[in-house]
């Protein structure tokens, strides 16, 4: 199995998976310890949220999965229209969530508020968790 981890600091799962820039590419089965095969650190504009083509980086990857602590509807469709599972949890250490993942053993939950932050495309403010908007 092939997981995209949302890591800004490429050690820890960091949230916001359509802005994020770095993801930490494991490879992982059940039966042993995910491995690390590759880091992305991709420039300014190519967060999922800014790039919206066909071509983007992660999708060349053969990803089975991205490991996340939150992710919006509209991520977790584009990713879903690509083969790609969203999953979403409160854990913080990249390889034991994978390991679980790929073990199938359950993630811990996602605090609620940051799952699904809904929000519409004005992004000015910045901080807009917790409130609903339009998409």
């Amino acid at each position: 199995m092939r997981i995209a981890v949302t890591s800004q600091n490429f050690r820890t799962i960091t949230g916001h998976a359509g802005k994020t820039r770095r993801f930490l590419i494991l490879e992982a089965d059940a039966r042993g310890e995910p491995v690390e095969i590759e880091r992305l650190d991709l420039p300014a504009g190519l967060s999922l949220h800014d790039h919206h083509g066909d071509d983007h980086p992660l999708f060349t990857r053969g990803l089975d999965a991205i490991l996340t602590q939150s992710a919006g509807q509209g991520f977790r469709t584009r990713m879903a229209r690509y083969g790609i599972a969203v999953h979403a949890t409160s854990a913080t250490d990249p390889m034991s969530a994978a390991a679980d993942l790929a073990a199938g053993r359950p993630l811990p939950a996602p605090a609620p508020h940051d799952d699904d932050h809904g929000h519409g495309h004005g992004h000015g403010h910045g901080h807009g968790h917790g409130q609903t908007g339009g998409a």
